[in-house]
């Protein structure tokens, strides 16, 4: 589940791209309360991760079952790397459906697809499906926590410590506003995928057989605000009501966080209020795709002489709603002296969007796939060949 990064100095490689309207970065802001009845809360645009609203962001706090966003990012990672399939045969253990509070009631033995799984955690935020995945995923539920730890770590989260894949209440289980706003936007690089999950108000599991499951979205905002297709609640007597919001909207998607409101109406109508001032204020003005494809880079000693350099997320630049970008020049920085083994997804180097010499947003960019240790006898070949070309 580890991509690893390669630390190299680097050299620089220009691509230049003027983009033809006016940018002049955002106008001071104005003094605005969104979340005056959480204890924590936070939103962010979610190309760029700009924080438009925060109030006590850093603050630890139990997330309940927001922890789920990323037991969900797990999952979609395993999907995306071709460790699971949709379609696999997930088997609950007795641990599994041993678990109390939300559920989808699985019994022990009892086999759901991934996907089917998926439906009981986004949709029915199922403690038993969560747990079911994390032994799938891992081998063990303690080697889950573990990979949500380190997962964690690898985002630069300092202020998160997981103890379960569920949100159940335990020691030294917290998280913040800001960092599960991060994990969201991490999760959110799937969104092609995941939000057919989370944005569904009501499915089924069981359908056609004589124990039919309704599934009903605990985000009631799904349903009720224009936009919104996730992500994730939370609700414990220790957390009180929380809940990670996303919408998109013009192009623009963000994402609200809201912990330790007294009420979901209180919860729900914080979040929609800064959803509702992102949309009036903001504009996302999109650049690059994700896994779009930049530049072939040359690989010393692979199987392939070069790896393509691909987008690592959706990449925009954000203004106030009004201002336009100008002048705006994408340069691409490449690590020196790439060599094999190289795994699809590390990162070979970095995409900077640049007004003069200001740094507006900077991104890695990844391989687009696996590039193996060359045979000696291969690389005497590509010499000989390579050789062959430039007496000719």
């Amino acid at each position: 589940m580890k991509r690893l990064q390669k630390v190299a100095s680097s050299f620089l490689l220009v691509f230049s791209i003027y983009i033809s309207s006016g940018f002049s970065g955002f106008a001071e802001e104005r003094k605005v309360e969104l979340a005056d009845k959480a204890a924590s809360a936070i939103l962010i645009e979610r190309d760029t991760g700009t924080v438009l609203y925060e109030k006590d962001a850093d603050r630890k706090l139990p997330p309940a079952s927001m922890t789920k966003i990323m037991t969900m990012l797990l999952i979609m990672e395993a999907i995306d790397e071709g460790q699971i399939k949709l379609d696999d045969k997930v088997r609950t253990s007795e641990y599994a459906a041993s678990m109390g509070g939300s559920q989808i009631f699985l019994e022990a033995g009892e086999e759901m697809t991934v996907d089917e799984m998926l439906k009981g955690i986004a949709i029915a935020s199922g403690n038993d499906a969560s747990v079911a995945m994390a032994e799938h995923i891992a081998g063990s539920n303690d080697g889950f926590i573990e990979m949500m730890n380190e997962k964690a770590r690898m985002l630069g989260l300092k202020n998160t410590s997981f103890k379960n894949a569920t949100g159940l209440p335990a020691e030294e289980h917290y998280s913040t506003s800001r960092d599960m706003a991060l994990i969201a936007k991490e999760l959110l690089k799937y969104d092609d995928i995941i939000t057919k999950y989370t944005g569904k108000y009501e499915d089924y599991l069981r359908e056609n057989t004589d124990k039919k499951f309704w599934l009903v979205n605990t985000n009631r905002l799904v349903k009720f605000y224009p936009g919104v297709d996730g992500i994730k609640t939370g609700y414990t007597s220790e957390a009180k009501y929380c809940l990670t919001a996303t919408a998109k909207k013009d192009g623009m998607r963000v994402i609200a966080v809201v912990m330790g409101a007294a009420t979901p109406k209180e919860r729900n109508g914080q979040v929609s209020k800064m959803l509702d001032y992102a949309f009036s204020q903001y504009r996302t003005h999109p650049m690059f795709d994700r896994n779009q494809p930049l530049v072939k880079i040359s690989v010393s000693k692979g199987s392939q002489a070069k790896v393509e350099a691909v987008t690592s997320e959706q990449i925009s630049i954000l203004t106030k709603k009004g201002e336009t970008v100008d002048d705006v020049v994408h340069e691409i920085v490449i690590n020196e002296n790439i060599e094999a083994p190289i795994q699809k997804g590390d990162e070979i180097g970095k995409l900077l969007l640049k007004k003069g010499e200001k740094i507006l947003l900077e991104s890695p960019i990844v391989a687009a796939e696996e590039v193996a240790v060359a045979s000696w006898w291969h690389l005497f070949k590509r010499t000989i060949g390579d050789f062959a070309k430039k007496t000719s």
